[in-house]
């Protein structure tokens, strides 16, 4: 079975932000906590793109705080929203360029925040990149996901965004979620 998982690389990252945030679905994002290995399938992520998306973080420029936006596709961005919660994101495209995707839900867990509590995701990753040395990484293990399993629409708690608030970036891989949660994002 071993052969059957592929720790993706910075190159799967380094692609446009978009498609990345929908290839994700049906990965496993995998976590060494506590000496011990778990993966969750990847249920839904939302993309971040570019200097002009008013939901982003870049939207205002490059900040200490959004410096890892930045950085090499693979890059393990984390920050602290609502004084309260971490957000997980994975870098994608070229340097220099803004773009991340949030990892939204995995696994039975459903929201971001509650996705890095329960991982013990916490600014200590960020900065890094994804690998097995870093303890954070997403593998392929091959599961196929077809289009009419994925559900698009707008980003969480971007009111403030304008325009982009409407925009289709949200990706929910929806015949991987239980029967009630399916009917609660077919709105």
């Amino acid at each position: 079975m071993g052969a059957m998982k592929k720790v993706l690389s910075s190159r799967f990252f380094e692609r446009n932000t978009l498609v990345v945030a929908r290839d994700l679905l049906g990965k496993f994002l995998c976590r060494k906590v506590g000496g011990r290995a778990v993966a969750f399938m990847i249920t839904e992520t939302e993309g971040y793109h570019g200097f002009k998306d008013l939901a982003s973080k870049a939207r205002r420029g490059k900040t200490p705080g959004n410096a890892p936006m930045y950085a090499r596709a693979g890059t393990v961005y984390v920050y602290f929203t609502y004084g309260m919660h971490w957000m997980l994101n994975i870098v994608t495209e070229k340097e220099e360029y803004p773009a991340a995707v949030l990892i939204r839900g995995a696994g039975g867990v459903v929201g971001p925040a509650r996705l890095t509590k329960f991982l013990k995701i916490d600014k200590r990753l960020n900065t890094k990149m994804l690998s097995k040395k870093s303890g954070l990484w997403i593998e392929d293990r091959r599961v196929r996901v077809r289009p009419a399993e994925i559900t698009k629409g707008p980003r969480v708690g971007i009111d403030y965004a304008g325009p982009y608030k409407l925009k289709p970036w949200r990706f929910i891989y929806t015949a991987a979620m239980p029967a009630r949660q399916r009917a609660s994002h077919r709105r």
